[in-house]
């Protein structure tokens, strides 16, 4: 499965582009071989951690090469749409008019809208076939169901 998820990432992802990872980068592994797998993924990226993302753990993950941030999340906008990439889901602006949208993993549900809240989408591995998935393809899927 390991080897599946980086031969997929590093398909789509190039060196210089700019990953968002949303948490759990990698659970019930021995941390040194982990930590090599973490090492092997292309990108810049800006990794919002998750409940399995320990201090230890993040406190080693912070001194990778490829690791260029770390917090509990982060904000974008994209033309007038706000966005909050976080691990967990998280209510955001669904009730009002200003639609800031939440981009989630977490729940490891085969779906990616997450039912019952409209503006949160899950990009879990689970849903996208253990692939990476692009924020414009995101707003694309996004702006489709809720036309």
């Amino acid at each position: 499965m390991n080897e599946i998820i980086i031969e997929r990432w590093n398909n789509i992802v190039r060196e210089d582009d700019i990953v968002y990872h949303l948490g759990d980068v990698f659970m019930g592994a021995d941390k040194e071989n982990a930590l090599k797998m973490v090492q092997r993924l292309k990108g810049k990226i800006y990794l919002a951690y998750g409940n399995h993302d320990g201090d230890n753990r993040l406190k080693d993950m912070a001194n990778l090469s490829n690791i260029v941030d770390i917090q509990m999340g982060y904000r974008l906008k994209a033309g007038k749409k706000g966005f909050i990439l976080t691990h967990y889901p998280t209510l955001t602006g669904n009730t009002t008019l200003d639609h800031i949208y939440c981009l989630h993993g977490h729940t490891h549900q085969e779906t990616n809208f997450t039912e019952g809240f409209p503006l949160c989408y899950h990009i879990g591995v689970d849903s996208h076939n253990c692939t990476p998935v692009a924020f414009d393809e995101i707003i694309k899927e996004i702006r489709s169901k809720n036309k």
